[in-house]
């Protein structure tokens, strides 16, 4: 090669290098702060259509979050802490999909075969096996999982064999060589597998069959789940009126049976409250009414913006007016993805048959206008 070209190559190199360090440091110090929290559930209806969403919580600053339509044959490869490539592979897949960050990082989506994937954030209980640059030939980022499992499977099942022949690190690494905070991982398919993946210990691989159809974050599914039995008494509706002595005592108003539901924001909290809102929602018959249930149940998960900062944290409050930045909705079956956001409120629907998945490149599409929008409505009928 020429030298002015070979200087050319390096430079442009250096400069990836750079771009791609600057975003993987942001991120790592996001991910420092206590801001970030997700909601998932999973809505099945009577003819067994699933119907999985989820919110994201990040209050630290924008994402800046697109939709990616992600074709077939489309090369990817991880690039590794060290600005090195790691494992390469050529999708068969097409996919849709919603980054943070930046437009690898792939939080939600959902392949042209229906298997979903999504991330959620696993401070202090995610652990993963220790970087080593002299092995790296199989070595995948956690935040390029998403996108490995959209762009290549099928079923859930294919995704568990899979991961065997991978090694998942983390995408930054401190001076001693331990690895960022990472995040566990929903995955579903058609057939109604939805699975949990938690790696803990740096580098041992738990995979749960997901029975309650809810995930938020840490600690781990498993204890999510036993404190539900801390939380049997409640039931919906209002208390029974009761006797206290001579006082006959009658409930307020609505809801007071289900006294004592956390109220807070922490992520055990959020799972018991996702947890009864689910399974006390009524019979659903179509997808459609599904979609319309999800959204409803997930309103309530909002996070206002401030609300997850205390006293110390209070100048690192930014510009925005949510700390939820969006919430999507998949209907799997359909093959279509809904999402909103905290720019603009109104619902977005994307089916995937209306997709060329044998584009070349990636499309890169803005979610919002980036800026609080609405729509006026006239006087005149036509408007509504």
């Amino acid at each position: 090669m020429p030298q002015k070209a070979h200087r050319k190559v390096s430079s442009t190199r250096h400069i990836a290098l750079i771009q791609y360090t600057t975003t993987v440091l942001l991120l790592v110090i996001d991910l420092a702060r206590p801001v970030c929290a997700c909601t998932g559930i999973t809505i099945t209806t009577e003819s067994n259509a699933n119907i999985h969403a989820r919110t994201i919580e990040w209050g630290e600053s924008n994402l800046n979050s697109k939709l990616i339509l992600a074709p077939r044959d489309y090369q990817y490869t991880s690039t590794l802490p060290d600005g090195k490539n790691g494992l390469s592979w050529k999708s068969k897949y097409g996919f849709a999909g919603i980054p943070v960050s930046d437009d690898r990082f792939i939080a939600e989506g959902i392949n042209e075969a229906g298997l979903t994937a999504g991330l959620f954030y696993f401070k202090d209980y995610g652990s993963l096996a220790r970087f080593d640059p002299a092995k790296t030939r199989n070595n995948i980022t956690d935040i390029d999982f998403v996108r490995w499992m959209l762009s290549q499977f099928k079923t859930v099942s294919e995704v568990k064999s899979a991961m065997a022949s991978i090694k998942i690190i983390s995408m930054s690494i401190d001076a001693k060589g331990n690895p960022s905070p990472t995040a566990h991982w929903r995955v579903t398919d058609k057939t109604g597998e939805n699975i949990v993946i938690e790696i803990v210990n740096r580098g041992d691989i738990h995979v749960y069959n997901n029975e309650v159809d809810v995930l938020t974050n840490s600690p781990g599914l498993p204890w999510q789940v036993t404190n539900l039995n801390n939380y049997i008494h409640l039931n919906p509706g209002s208390a029974a009126p009761k006797k206290i002595g001579k006082y006959q005592a009658n409930s307020f108003g609505v809801g007071t049976a289900f006294a004592g539901l956390p109220g807070d924001i922490s992520p055990p909290s959020r799972f018991i409250r996702a947890s009864f809102y689910l399974h006390t929602a009524p019979p659903i018959k179509t997808s459609e009414d599904a979609v319309s249930q999800a959204f409803h149940i997930l309103n309530n998960f909002d996070i206002p913006l401030g609300s997850e900062f205390g006293p110390q944290d209070r100048k690192h409050i930014p510009n925005m007016p949510s700390a939820t930045q969006w919430t999507s909705v998949i209907d799997q079956q359909k093959g279509v993805l809904y999402f909103k956001t905290m720019y603009d409120s109104r619902i977005k629907q994307l089916d995937l048959d209306s997709v060329n998945f044998k584009q070349k490149t990636e499309t890169k599409l803005p979610l919002d206008k980036g800026r609080f929008t609405l729509k006026k409505v006239s006087p005149d009928a036509s408007n509504h």
